[in-house]
């Protein structure tokens, strides 16, 4: 699918009920294979307790990327090529679509799912201070584990 394509299905997903409360998350995950590094990134619209629709993207890096700041570093690009692409006028398209409902309880909110955590066992923990600005500078919510669940349980089932 095209991000075109991609971007129809979720102005028609949110129009199916405009008063909704929806996020729209993007996060990717990787994993390191015998040859190469898979990485998926997932795009999710989720109208909260009334479903979701997703899809997601796959790039394939014909190496072992065994850094895990490097590692890290390019999955959350390639979670910010995705967000670049959700223009100022393609979300004020979908916040359009929540405008007349705002009264009635509809919202829309953005983020961007990274797969690390802060805690002290987590080795990524060391790195979310710099994820973590790199999102926002985007103006976009950064979620990290266990909130960050597109990247971390979406996108990696995927990644195998």
């Amino acid at each position: 699918m095209s991000f075109e394509q991609v971007f129809e299905n979720i102005v028609k997903f949110m129009n199916l009920a405009p008063s909704g409360n929806y996020k729209l998350m993007v996060g990717t995950d990787s994993q390191v294979h015998k040859r190469q590094t898979v990485f998926i990134t997932g795009i999710v619209i989720q109208n909260e307790g009334k479903g979701v629709w997703a899809c997601i993207r796959k790039v394939i890096i014909p190496r072992k990327m065994t850094q895990l700041h490097e590692r890290m570093s390019f999955e959350l690009s390639l979670t910010e090529d995705i967000v670049s692409l959700f223009t100022e006028e393609r979300k004020n398209r979908l916040i359009e679509i929540v405008l007349p409902y705002l009264y009635q309880g509809a919202t829309f909110t953005m983020e961007g799912h990274i797969d690390i955590g802060a805690g002290k066992r987590n080795k990524t923990s060391q790195f979310v201070n710099e994820m973590v600005a790199r999102m926002e500078s985007m103006g976009v919510k950064p979620k990290i584990k266990p909130d960050a669940f597109v990247a971390s349980s979406y996108a990696n089932r995927y990644t195998k």
